[in-house]
């Protein structure tokens, strides 16, 4: 299936491993121009020799999202490479601090939502006003099932919640532009130096088996290429009545109905 976005240029968040890597990846299979994003220039630089090695047009920005001027200077510097931006892939994330009620911080509260929350709506907002001038964007936000119902971090699971809030209201706001703005919530996918791989190194074998009977259905780990294959699909052509949208790429872990 031609996805119809050979051409566009992607910006593409926490692009140097995992679900952001293989956003990236997916992106430039289908022939866009992409702009990742990291805080580690080591593993940035091992993703842009792998990327540029298979001929993909990409650059790399060693920035840190989280902060307003890391999210400018990572959208200055694509649009110094590309001249635009057609596709924005909110993809960082994770907990910052305490996990449950008793051990959080404000401060831990404000870093996770600036790190889950804030981002995507910095990021958003500098890429915005041209696509709603050319009637054409598309905006994928990185969520997770735990923005969706209960797991995880305290914290983490309210920022998620506050991701696919916002993500919903933009998109029926930006509809008429045909800007699309979705999220995904993808499940426990592992990944190398993930928190999934984390969890399977630091616990037991027989933790983890437990951990797989009682939540995964498919019997293992997710794994990033299904998602990397959701994100390209939602930012192309074939997608153009999806928006406000909330997917689970999860193999069946979640329990909602919605």
């Amino acid at each position: 299936m031609d996805l119809g976005i050979k051409g566009r240029v992607a910006l593409v968040t926490g692009g140097s491993r995992g679900l952001g890597r293989q956003a990236a990846l997916t992106l430039c299979q289908e022939g866009c121009s992409v702009a990742i994003c990291a805080r580690s220039q080591e593993g940035l630089d091992q993703t842009l020799e792998e990327m540029k090695g298979l001929g993909y047009h990409v650059i790399g920005v060693q920035a840190d999202v989280a902060t307003a001027e890391g999210t400018e200077e990572f959208y200055q510097e694509s649009i110094k490479a590309f001249g635009q931006v057609d596709i924005i892939v909110n993809n960082v994330g994770g907990t910052r601090g305490g996990r449950d009620f008793d051990s959080t911080t404000d401060q831990d509260w404000l870093d996770t939502l600036e790190l889950n929350l804030l981002s995507a709506v910095r990021l958003t907002r500098l890429g915005l006003p041209s696509m709603k001038e050319r009637r054409w964007g598309r905006i994928v936000n990185i969520a997770s099932i735990w923005g969706r119902e209960f797991g995880g971090g305290l914290t983490y699971m309210s920022a998620k919640a506050a991701l696919i809030a916002f993500s919903k209201h933009l998109a029926l706001s930006l509809a008429p532009y045909n800007v699309l703005v979705n999220t995904l919530a993808p499940g426990s996918i592992q990944f190398p130096g993930g928190s999934w791989e984390r969890f399977v190194n630091g616990n037991s074998e027989e933790v983890v088996k437990e951990f797989i009977a009682r939540q995964l259905p498919m019997g293992k780990f997710g794994w990033p290429e299904p998602v990397g294959a959701m994100v390209a699909f939602l930012c192309s052509e074939r997608a153009d009545l999806i928006t406000g949208a909330s997917i689970n790429v999860d193999g069946g872990q979640s329990r909602s109905l919605i």
